[in-house]
């Protein structure tokens, strides 16, 4: 258990997964017709404690992706992010907003038109863009967070108007599926849905990132077009609550 390792010990498991990780993603890359490079890793920071996220870091990790407001305000002060982005990927309340905006370079969870005008309405007063995906409910799944997938063009239609806020992709997490075909359709939809808009020229909407895939389907994701996956427990070992 990962528990009663010693901190070396999850050093070199961290150390050993990440490569294996980046091998995979670099034979699922090829596959896809893509190189390594293009394929973002980001390193999900969960309940993971500073000193392993930071050894992470070490290890060449430039992106970390947190759930929580507080967790990640909580931690901040001990992570070394010099050289390293954070997204925030989990739910986000409007009132956190406020809170939030200031620390992380992207918003991956934005799934509503209350959410955008507030980021847009704080944004403003900082003077500053928000960089943000649109979170969507590829699955139509009734306890899941996510704008509904006919919904996100209306969403979008109303963010091209916003000044603070700028939508730079999709994210999405597909519903559990017992059969990896199944999966792959999830996944495929959401690349259409991604090649759709690329191809609208809406204002302020940019195409750019495709955030799907984590521990368990990163590589199904990055065959069907992702080029961010969000990757945590196979870094750096099974959650600790």
């Amino acid at each position: 258990m990962t528990e009663n390792l010693s901190v070396e010990e999850r050093f070199k498991n961290i150390e050993y997964n990440l490569a294996l990780i980046n091998e995979q993603i670099a034979a699922s890359a090829q596959k896809s017709g893509r190189r390594r490079e293009d394929i973002k890793l980001m390193a999900v920071t969960k309940t993971v404690e500073p000193v392993f996220i930071n050894h992470a870091i070490k290890c060449g990790i430039d992106l970390i992706g947190e759930n929580k407001v507080q967790e990640f305000l909580s931690k901040r002060e001990y992570l070394r992010l010099e050289n390293c982005d954070a997204h925030l990927i989990g739910h986000l309340q409007t009132n956190k907003v406020k809170q939030i905006i200031p620390f992380v370079s992207m918003i991956q969870s934005l799934d509503s038109a209350k959410l955008a005008a507030e980021i847009e309405k704080q944004s403003e007063k900082l003077e500053k863009v928000v960089d943000c995906l649109i979170e969507v409910n590829v699955g139509d799944e009734e306890n899941k967070t996510g704008i509904p997938f006919d919904q996100v063009m209306p969403l979008i239609e109303k963010i091209s108007e916003m000044r603070h806020v700028k939508v730079k992709g999709l994210m999405a997490v597909p519903p559990i599926c017992e059969e990896r075909s199944q999966l792959s359709k999830y996944f495929e939809k959401m690349h259409h849905l991604f090649v759709d808009i690329s191809g609208q020229n809406i204002d302020n909407i940019s195409m750019c990132i495709l955030s799907m895939g984590m521990s368990g389907d990163f590589n199904e994701a990055i065959l069907s077009g992702a080029n961010m996956v969000r990757v945590g427990s196979l870094i750096f070992g099974p959650r600790m609550y």
